[in-house]
């Protein structure tokens, strides 16, 4: 019974319709609890307070039993570790803060301050879910193989942003004491004006201020495209090789396998045929509990489990090479 409700409770098993449900039913659970969340702030809609009061505490208690699954079922998520480790490491792992950060607020709800901010934890909640699909892996995936060349980028925002902030408080202090009190005034100036805001509380009014006020403007429209520009790259690169994994053969490195199926183009045809249609090099044919080596007339057939692996050198091009070397 454990074993099944953590087959269920897996987000992205998407093998298990009644998973798949559950995956569906948890992202409209959370959804739901949002949206009752930002409701409640509208004095308007006070009369309807009662009605969001017990779609909180039903979501909430959907959330707590949710908590309690996924505590008794850590031992399935992480099986090289005994009951009690298994149990501490789910509690103290991301999906395990973001569950209880999602029920505390409502216990402390009436408490500090502090526990209505946690509230926003059950937006991370979705996230989660989101981590086990295609789309948003792509997102993470790219952060993961571009976090220097954006680290890199975001250090040279922030010595820009330094030095416009000191820069600016140098030349504005004297002339506007009370909007440049200190260098923080500056950065908040260099910052809204980097990143092409611009929210017009503080701005210069010396020529030499304007003119730096200019030079930082222009520079930031370059400032904010590196990082954008590091990101674009990314995801064409990713969209690219999802494009080309379309192939089962064309991501083929090193070795892989293919099971040959009825409808399968390798179905009757020879070794020698599908290898130089495929332009792959077959190394061994499964059959039954037979392992065949891969001769150019041996005929492929329903069921086979071909191993092999592309970029190949050919038998005859081998031949060929020792009678050269002869």
């Amino acid at each position: 019974m454990r074993k099944r409700i953590f087959n269920i409770i897996q987000i992205g098993n998407r093998d298990d319709w009644v998973s798949r449900g559950f995956d569906i039913l948890l992202t409209f659970v959370i959804m739901l609890n949002v949206i009752v969340t930002f409701m409640e702030t509208f004095d308007d809609l006070s009369e309807l307070f009662d009605v969001f009061k017990v779609i909180e505490i039903v979501t909430v208690a959907f959330f707590c039993v949710e908590y309690v699954l996924r505590i008794i079922t850590a031992d399935y998520l992480y099986p090289n570790e005994g009951p009690v480790k298994s149990r501490l490491h789910f509690l103290v792992s991301f999906d395990g803060i973001v569950d209880l950060l999602t029920i505390l607020p409502f216990l402390f709800l009436s408490g500090f301050i502090a526990f209505r901010i946690l509230r926003i934890f059950r937006i991370f909640h979705l996230f989660r879910i989101n981590t086990q699909y295609d789309s948003f892996n792509v997102i993470t995936l790219v952060l993961k193989e571009k976090w220097k060349q954006i680290g890199s980028s975001l250090v040279i925002i922030v010595v820009i942003m330094l030095a416009a902030s000191l820069g600016m408080y140098s030349v504005e202090h004297s002339a506007q004491p009370d909007k440049f009190t200190n260098a923080f005034s500056g950065m908040w100036w260099s910052v809204s004006a980097l990143l092409t805001v611009g929210y017009g509380d503080i701005y210069p009014v010396t020529v030499v201020g304007k003119i730096m006020g200019i030079l930082i403007a222009f520079l930031g429209v370059g400032v904010v495209a590196i990082p954008t520009g590091i990101i674009s790259a990314g995801f064409v690169e990713q969209f690219r090789l999802k494009s080309n994994s379309a192939s089962p053969l064309k991501d083929v490195e090193h070795i892989g396998e293919i099971a040959v199926t009825a409808d399968h183009e390798f179905v009757g045809k020879r070794v020698s045929e599908a290898s130089d249609k495929q332009d792959i090099e077959i190394l061994l044919v499964l059959r039954g509990e037979l392992s065949l080596f891969p001769t150019d007339n041996l005929v492929l057939q329903k069921n086979d489990i071909v191993v092999l692996k592309s970029g190949r050198i050919t038998r005859r091009q081998t031949e060929n090479n020792i009678r050269k070397k002869k």
